[in-house]
């Protein structure tokens, strides 16, 4: 009994923290409630241990939110807050009221996140949708994020960035394989001089550099932000610029640095109308192993 009710315990104290996850999954507080109490019940049942409550509790929300999403976009059923009037068990540790739908309540929610960014989010595929909210509304790491979504950490990155781009107001964008190559050629040029105010020119100023941990090493992957930051980075990798050369990956214009013909490193960007948006510095052989390369230059 003492068992059990620590365990009620240290689940309303991440009952909070997880409403909200799932609220701005959802947009709808009925639906974040049943979330977060399905998760309560899977809990209870569970035997199995557990290392970390946080970790494992938000793992479990995520999923049934992105389930229910899934259904909801593939159905394209009623409007959000419609749901019927069915039962919802109640652990002994709960009050009932809080799963009943409280209109004061959902503006209450609204209101905190903004209902501009709840009718944008509602415009994302279910699983932009979950990315953006666990990256960059919970900062939850992309390492973290990828076995909650059953994904790769490159994949959930890609979501997470398409959705920041929708929820900015900026269009993804649209293929232009001349422009993008002229940007890569340029930040190629640009490096082997060591020019650090041409490299400013070409990055847009909230550029983002990815590099997973085979590229400097590191623990973990590395996350740069700003163009200043990047340039610097940059600024670093001159000589290795140096026998780095332009290639197609996946079709796109990337850098890659292939010495005796082994590949060792990529660099995929993302370019938009302010300039270069994104660069993933790959070095980890498992994934290079899985990109389609193919020189040009060298």
């Amino acid at each position: 009994m003492e068992q059990s009710a620590a365990l009620t315990d240290r689940f309303e104290a991440q009952r909070p923290r997880l409403r909200a996850l799932a609220y701005r999954m959802l947009g709808s507080g009925a639906e974040a409630e049943d979330a977060v109490q399905e998760a309560w019940l899977r809990l209870a049942a569970t035997h199995e241990p557990i290392e970390s409550l946080e970790a494992w509790l938000t793992t479990v929300v995520t999923r049934l939110c992105l389930n229910l999403l899934r259904t909801r976009h593939t159905r394209r059923e009623e409007p959000l807050e419609q749901s019927d009037a069915a039962e919802v068990p109640v652990d002994a540790g709960s009050d009932a009221s809080r799963l009943a739908p409280d209109p004061e309540h959902e503006a209450e929610l609204a209101e905190e996140v903004g209902l501009a960014l709840l009718v944008v989010l509602d415009a994302l595929s279910p699983a932009e949708r979950v990315a953006f909210v666990l990256h960059d509304l919970f900062e939850v790491p992309f390492d973290d994020m990828a076995p909650m979504m059953e994904r790769s950490t490159a994949a959930v990155r890609q979501l997470a960035s398409r959705a920041r781009r929708r929820v900015r107001g900026v269009p993804a964008p649209t293929a232009d394989p001349a422009r993008a190559r002229r940007a890569v050629e340029a930040y190629l040029s640009a490096t082997r001089a060591g020019d650090f105010e041409a490299l400013l020119t070409l990055l847009d100023p909230d550029v983002v550099l990815y590099a997973d941990e085979r590229v400097v090493p590191t623990p973990k992957p590395l996350t740069l932000h700003g163009a200043l930051t990047v340039a610097r980075s940059a600024m670093g990798a001159v000589d290795r610029a140096a026998v780095t050369v332009l290639a197609l990956v996946e079709g796109a214009p990337a850098l890659v640095m292939a010495p005796f013909g082994r590949l060792a490193v990529v660099m995929r960007f993302t370019v938009g109308a302010g300039g270069i948006r994104e660069i993933d510095v790959i070095a980890d052989p498992a994934r290079l192993r899985t990109l389609d390369v193919a020189l040009l230059e060298g």
